[in-house]
């Protein structure tokens, strides 16, 4: 099973970043996944999730109107629109994948910093 993430990186703020995340090992299609920021002192908090059909979706306060997560089941993506950024998204971004009886994987995490 692996999840590598690729789009990380600096940004100025007001800048935008998208974030992909590669599945492969597991029937994608059946996960409803999530992504995940942790900053320097602070716990893992959840920044936004799909459900496996990609039609329902939720997030957090924090990015609503500025994030926007999508799927593609056919190519075993899923990503993170990020807009608007704020220094206070930085942190390390992780992927996840939650399916039935709570088998869960999760990425290796990529860093998004905010700053000019």
């Amino acid at each position: 099973v692996q999840l590598v993430e690729s789009g990380g990186g600096l940004v100025q703020p007001g800048g935008s970043l998208r974030l992909s995340c590669a599945a492969s090992g597991f029937t994608f299609s059946r996960y409803d996944m999530r992504w995940y920021r942790q900053a320097p002192g602070k716990e893992r908090e959840l920044v936004a999730g799909i459900k496996s059909a990609g039609g329902l979706t939720n997030y957090a306060d924090s990015v609503k109107g500025r994030f926007a997560i999508s799927r593609d089941n056919a190519k075993n993506t899923v990503h993170l629109q990020m807009n608007s950024l704020k220094p206070e998204d930085t942190a390390v971004y992780y992927c996840n994948a939650r399916g039935i009886l709570s088998v869960t994987y999760w990425s290796q995490g990529t860093q998004v910093t905010v700053s000019s």
